[in-house]
């Protein structure tokens, strides 16, 4: 009997050496980072991103994790601030000890944690932005769920022209988000023989937008293209009504749907939004069931794009560390996501590959209808 026992514990400290060799995994558990915006004018955009995920996390761990193990997810807030997500970064890699991290909001944000990761070689997974600036030239280590910014503002341009609206104005925040979407409006413009015919700029974080506002009313366009988040984006449509712009409104993804809708109120009505998640209130869609019920279950009160894409980012992750085996590194998962071929998460398909590290080129646009409800 001794025998047996000092036999299985040196096998338990073995293995628990080799855990320990892996950084975020344990017999028990992986841990994920995320740095994203939980307080602040952008919180609800981290605030949603992080309950679809941990909804769906969780659902995976009441089932019994992946290969015995819980997915855990920490969370530090960085406010919508690079500075903070590139100190919450290294604080997560080197106190944490995260094995890969996961659902960072925002561009500048996500860039200022580019550096960190890479050096590091810790994969980052699904961060929610469409900026070209994280996907070319490609990293080994970024792995994007949705599509870019550069598809979302071709899709509105597209829509924006066939309907006879060529005089385009660009309202945008002045940072590299900002940038990224106004070059990806300027660059469907082009293909098109035109040019914007009016641009104003709102610092991030702030809701300082009379000048822009101003400015774009008084070119008379047929429509406003908006890059940023909710806080601005609402107060800009109010004052830019104010002084006089009596067009349309349009919007990618990044706003923050819901919440800008819900922060205009009736003011909402006839807002254009690309989206490049489908609908999370089609429950014909599998994964959209799926996803209310789980919702529902947690005690969730509401739906909304951001946090639907939590939700199915974890659940292609989840899929991902499930194919990298028990034995599981950083670099099994790459492999591992790279091996996700045309996967269909229910009704919504993604694929990644060697040389392809963004998994969906999906984009359609929603208008905003009465009591701020939202259709195709």
């Amino acid at each position: 009997m001794r025998r047996i026992t000092i036999i299985l514990f040196g096998w338990l400290c073995a293995a628990s050496g080799a855990f320990a060799q892996v950084p975020g995994v344990t017999a028990g558990a992986i841990r994920l980072g995320q740095s994203a915006p939980l307080t602040g004018p952008a919180s609800a955009l981290g605030t949603e991103m992080r309950l679809g995920a941990t909804v769906y996390f969780d659902a995976v761990n009441a089932h019994g994790g992946i290969h015995g193990r819980n997915i855990e997810l920490v969370s530090l807030d960085d406010g919508y601030e690079p500075a903070r997500t590139e100190a919450n970064t290294r604080a997560l890699i080197d106190e944490q000890r995260v094995f890969a991290l996961f659902g960072y909001v925002g561009t500048p944000t996500s860039l200022a944690a580019l550096p960190v990761f890479t050096a590091a070689r810790v994969p980052f997974v699904a961060p929610f932005t469409g900026a070209e600036a994280l996907r070319n030239p490609p990293n080994r280590y970024a792995f994007h769920l949705r599509a870019s910014y550069y598809d979302e503002t071709e899709e509105i341009v597209r829509f924006m022209v066939e309907g006879t609206q060529r005089r385009i104005a660009v309202f945008y925040q002045d940072d590299s988000f900002g940038e990224a979407g106004l070059a990806g409006v300027e660059r469907a413009l082009s293909r098109r023989d035109l040019k914007t015919v009016a641009t104003g700029k709102v610092k991030r974080n702030t809701t300082d937008v009379g000048a822009a506002a101003k400015a774009i009313a008084a070119a008379h366009p047929d429509g406003v293209i908006m890059i940023s988040a909710y806080a601005s984006c609402a107060e800009f449509v109010r004052q830019a009504k104010r002084a006089g712009y009596s067009g349309r409104f349009y919007s990618v993804s990044f706003v923050g749907s819901k919440a800008l809708a819900d922060a205009l109120q009736e003011e909402s009505y006839g807002l254009v939004i690309s989206q490049v998640v489908p609908l999370p209130w089609d429950v014909k869609i599998p994964v959209v069931k799926e996803y209310q019920q789980l919702m529902q279950k947690a005690g969730a009160r509401e739906f909304s794009f951001t946090s639907f894409e939590g939700f199915l980012a974890a659940k292609v992750l989840a899929e991902a560390l499930r194919d990298a085996g028990r034995d599981l590194t950083r670099e099994r998962l790459i492999t591992s996501l790279e091996r996700l071929h045309n996967v269909d998460l229910g009704g919504f398909n993604v694929g990644f590959g060697p040389g392809n590290h963004v998994a969906s080129q999906f984009v359609e646009l929603t208008l905003v209808g009465r009591q701020g409800k939202f259709t195709r």
